[in-house]
């Protein structure tokens, strides 16, 4: 009998978050042999972040019937530990999410989700990164997670390429609104931050972060935005290989090459 393939799955809010047990439950659809390495607490925004100063912990536990360990860490260090301890063998496949809140355009930059999606492609295992433009603590992802199953099905029969991994954004939306998958690129958007200073009861400041979300190419159908703000899911492929290729040639004149004599 064929091996079920080996799911390692895993998440920035924490192994409480139900979009983790909405993402065991439907990998369980695709493939009983799956374990689950997760935050023990939110992790959100730590980006690429990895524990170097603190002790990291593992607690076993059972997660939707599925054989699940929390960790004291940040979303890399769950991938990280998973497949160097607490798996035997790679994993044929890494799941992050099922993220409450995009993570669509800059937001990947800052992303615990695709962060874990990343590392796994850095190790060279094909990985998936899901979220849902919802941040709501009850937010329904019924909608959605035939479509996760979909895309889990067609990345283990056609794996996703060596050093790279898919950033996969749902709209909060009905499942009769959702218009289908659209492959796209991430948009040029960014956040215009602002820090809100405020007083503490002995006088002193603090500050929180606030600011507004601008996208720069709202017209341009090819981005994840575009996608998104039309009910598609958007699906941007990822790397992690940040060079700037097209300039290499236009820089060189930075070189300054050493002359003998």
């Amino acid at each position: 009998m064929k091996k079920e393939p080996l799911i390692l799955i895993t998440n920035d809010d924490g192994i409480t978050a139900p979009g983790i047990r909405n993402l065991v439950k439907t990998v369980k659809q695709v493939s009983n042999n799956c374990l689950v390495v997760a935050p023990d607490s939110p992790q959100s925004g730590m980006g690429h972040a990895i524990t170097m100063n603190a002790t990291l912990r593992l607690e076993k536990t059972t997660l939707e019937g599925v054989e699940a360990y929390s960790c004291s860490g940040t979303p890399v260090d769950c991938v990280k530990i998973a497949t160097s301890k607490v798996l035997d063998e790679k994993p044929d496949l890494i799941v992050s999410g099922i993220n409450h809140g995009s993570n669509s355009s800059i937001n990947v930059i800052y992303s615990g989700t695709m962060s874990a999606a990343v590392e796994g492609a850095i190790e060279g295992i094909p990985s998936i990164g899901f979220s849902l433009c919802n941040t709501s603590i009850d937010a329904d992802f019924s909608p959605i997670l035939p479509y996760v199953k979909q895309l889990l099905e067609q990345s283990l029969s056609h794996p996703i390429p060596q050093g790279t991994c898919l950033n996969v954004n749902f709209p909060a939306v009905g499942a009769e609104l959702i218009r289908g998958i659209k492959v796209c690129r991430q948009a040029n958007a960014l956040w215009e931050e602002e820090f809100d200073e405020r007083k503490d009861p002995s006088g002193k400041s603090y500050y929180w972060l606030t600011g507004k979300f601008v996208n720069k190419e709202q017209e341009q159908e090819d981005t994840d935005e575009w996608a998104l703000k039309n009910n598609y899911i958007s699906v941007v492929p990822v790397q992690f290989d940040v060079t700037a290729h097209h300039l290499i040639k236009e820089l060189k004149d930075y070189e300054n090459e050493k002359k003998n004599g």
